[in-house]
């Protein structure tokens, strides 16, 4: 059955009316498990007010640290070691990646995991201020994504589970995955080849935004990978014809492939820049190199445009008499939806509602829309309902989508910052840094840990959700991307 949910704002003060309909939902199934799940659900959320002051902390100081992808050192000791001190076994250093980590408690199944991020991006740092201010510290790089939101609600939310199972004594394990570079899309990827969810019954994430919905839009497949030209050098005035010029190479390849975007199709998305393109004018360049995003709406799609591509690339250093490398760094699947979970979790948001926001909240938001040149609408205030079919691609890609061909997984989007605001950017890094911005990681927070506790208590959902998975993966075992052997894109090796 399709449930169709309206938009609607809860206030806090009606939590006790909305779990009373959370529990008549459930007695359908059972009578002693809606009472049961009414009562662990209270506690979830009487739990996660608890832990406010502490996600409060978490979403300031990654905040504050704003480390980009790989490079997350901080920001994955600082989490490990809080789920460490609240009674979690931590495995750090999983999949060969420095700053992944697993944090879990309890035993047995049901086996649940948490994802969390909280890598930075490169160059959209602001101070929390409504126009665009550089960090009065000097960090460059800024939470435009809300990773530091992100990673504290989850880790937030698997609190909150593991204080449901030891108040309950329920059977079940709750895991937190510290996941790196989202950003670049190499965190779970590596992870998922390295097996780590593969003993996962289900999985909840969530991500910060500018509307509050259960995510069911499908997002793009991806292929992230590097051309590396080799020639000669030579003086560009005194013997240009003893150069061979990697710049040339460069340039001719994205010259052809600038030609190839006429005859893709309109899901499909090429991008590129050029981290090295030679030292100076004087010198014909004998190295450069490519950085290559293509993404489609599936992995065959990607494939095709990507094979195109890599012949453009053996053309160009053929007309340039270069060599070339072609270096695979990660790639990733379209989303995989799981229905029964979805309808789990759009009830349980409609039960917590959207954040709170202040007036202040509201005024800040409103100044960054007019700064912009925006309507000033402020912060999204709604739910959206959960539409019949998953909405068609019109995003970018999520290395979440490798867990969600692993097990059944459900995510959300929350309000973070103002509507219409440039994702990715100065304003979204100021938003993030903000007050309002922590009321939606605490609305994701209880969300996730009702949805998780549906999970540990309700079998029935489960294998609804499994028979679901089962049968939109068709029965093909999870694929990675990226070559058996390759090792994850660590700068500078290990540390």
């Amino acid at each position: 059955m399709i449930h169709r949910y309206p938009s609607t704002v809860v206030s806090s003060c009606k939590i006790a009316v909305q779990l009373g309909t959370l529990a008549l939902f459930a007695v359908a199934s059972s009578p002693l498990m809606a009472q049961r799940m009414s009562q662990e659900k209270q506690s979830a959320l009487s739990a996660a007010d608890a832990l406010s002051s502490e996600i409060t902390r978490m979403s300031e100081t990654l905040w504050d640290y704003s480390e980009t992808a790989m490079l997350e050192y901080q920001s994955a000791k600082f989490l490990a070691d809080l789920l460490e001190a609240d009674g979690f076994t931590v495995e750090r250093g999983v999949a060969d990646m420095p700053t992944a980590f697993v944090a879990s408690y309890g035993s047995g199944s049901p086996v649940i995991g948490v994802l969390a991020e909280y890598d930075a991006l490169p160059g959209v740092g602001n101070a929390i201020v409504p126009h665009r201010q550089g960090r009065e510290d000097g960090v460059t790089s800024g939470q435009g994504c809300g990773h530091n939101l992100f990673g504290a609600a989850s880790v937030g939310a698997a609190m909150v589970l593991k204080r449901v199972i030891e108040q309950y004594g329920l059977v079940g394990t709750v895991r937190l995955y510290g996941t790196p570079a989202e950003e670049t899309v190499v965190g779970k990827v590596y992870m998922a080849k390295a097996g780590v969810f593969d003993d996962l019954d289900a999985a909840l994430e969530w991500h910060p935004g500018l509307d509050n919905s259960v995510n069911n839009e499908h997002s793009r497949a991806l292929n992230n990978f590097t051309v590396e030209f080799f020639g000669q050098a030579a003086h560009s005035s005194a013997d240009p014809w003893n150069g061979r010029s990697a710049l040339d190479a460069v340039e001719l390849m994205n010259y052809g492939v600038n030609l190839m975007r006429e005859h893709v199709k309109e899901s499909t998305r090429i991008h590129y820049v050029i981290p090295s393109a030679g030292e100076a004018p004087n010198v014909v360049p004998e190295y450069a190199k490519v950085w290559y995003y293509v993404r489609d709406a599936d992995r065959a799609a990607v494939g095709k445009y990507y094979d195109w591509i890599l012949k453009i690339a053996e053309g160009a250093a053929m007309g340039t008499r270069t060599t070339h490398k072609v270096t695979l760094i990660t790639g990733v699947h379209a989303m995989q939806f799981n229905r029964p979970l979805q309808e789990a979790m759009q009830l349980n948001f409609v039960v917590v509602g959207t954040p709170d926001f202040s007036d202040a909240d509201q005024q800040f938001a409103r100044e960054l829309q007019r700064g912009l040149g925006l309507e000033e609408k402020g912060l999204d205030m709604e739910i959206k309902p959960l539409a019949d079919e998953p909405l068609p691609v019109s995003g970018g890609s999520t290395d979440v989508a490798e867990v969600s061909h692993i097990t059944p997984t459900v995510g959300l989007s929350v309000t973070t910052a103002a509507a219409g605001i440039p994702w990715h950017s100065w304003a979204t890094s100021a938003s993030h840094g903000t007050a309002g911005s922590v009321r939606g990681a605490m609305v994701a927070t209880k969300v996730l840990a009702l949805t998780g506790v549906d999970m540990l208590l309700d079998s029935a959902l489960l294998q609804r959700a499994r028979e679901f998975f089962v049968e939109a993966e068709k029965g093909q075992p999870y694929v990675s991307p990226i070559p058996v052997d390759q090792k994850p894109p660590v700068p500078g090796g290990q540390r």
